[in-house]
């Protein structure tokens, strides 16, 4: 079979043994009923929270123990061009077979559901689960027609700021929701360059709970900037989690626009 980058990955068996270097793809996992088949994660695989005391920590996205995983006698890693290292990666394919995944839409995130759900032999769970995000999706689209257009800036880092710009999955949810990417004229996650005397004119400054833990108080830092704007701290994981996440996403974008935003504009 091929992983999301086209790469033929040499499969003759059902892996048993799984090893998953991505928190959005662990928490799928999971909810395809695959628990019981996993051996090692990261230290931010957090959904379910329980999966820190059962599995083995084989360290971050970005940096791994190797010499864990060997210990760990994996018959499949499964990683994400965005989120792990290409010489990680190189590392990894010296030990089992790496399935990639590349996550750009929602399409691609779909796919990446019928990817688990055959490589894993949970055709039936992947399909009911696509199905059913599908649908969220349809009803979510017939929501937000009505919904006025509106500019959102996305930060993910302070200290530089950093921002979700356009190509990455973020941007295909912000748009998903109706809004104008203030800095979708960037690429990928630029660092962005903010001065007092030079105000900018988002209509809504969204800051994002991860990468960057972003909470209420950082709301003061970054006014002077967005002195007209709606300031937000969203839940990151609805706007960058793909997998099965999207099955709770759809509802709480709906309730940001029912609730915090609608609020906001209207006073």
């Amino acid at each position: 079979m091929k992983d999301q980058l086209h790469r033929h990955i040499l499969i003759e068996k059902t892996p048993r043994r799984i090893i998953s270097l991505v928190p959005s793809q662990t928490e799928l996992l999971v909810d395809l009923g695959l628990e019981s088949s996993i051996v090692g994660i990261t230290k931010f695989c957090v959904h379910p929270i329980r999966l820190k005391e059962d599995k083995v920590i084989v360290g971050g996205t970005k940096q791994v123990h190797f010499d864990k995983i060997k210990d760990l006698n994996p018959e499949i890693i499964l990683c994400n061009k965005e989120e792990n290292t290409k010489e990680m990666i190189q590392e990894l394919e010296k030990i089992a077979t790496v399935h990639l995944s590349d996550i750009y839409t929602i399409e691609d995130a779909l796919e990446l559901i019928e990817l688990y759900g055959e490589l894993f032999d949970k055709e039936n769970e992947a399909s009911a689960m696509v199905k059913e995000i599908s649908n969220k999706k349809f009803e979510f689209e017939d929501f937000i027609k009505d919904q006025p257009k509106r500019s959102v800036a996305y930060f993910i880092w302070k200290q530089p700021w950093m921002v979700a710009a356009r190509h990455n999955f973020i941007d295909e949810l912000l748009r998903l929701n109706g809004f104008d990417n203030y800095y979708g004229n960037l690429n990928r996650y630029p660092e962005v360059a903010l001065k007092e005397y030079l105000p900018e004119n988002a209509d809504i400054v969204m800051l994002s709970s991860e990468p960057f833990p972003f909470k209420n108080e950082h709301k003061q830092e970054v006014r002077p900037f967005f002195p007209n704007a709606t300031i937000l701290v969203v839940d990151g994981e609805m706007f960058s989690w793909y997998g099965s996440r999207l099955l709770k996403a759809f509802d709480y974008f709906k309730t940001l626009h029912q609730h915090q935003l609608s609020r906001n504009f209207l006073g």
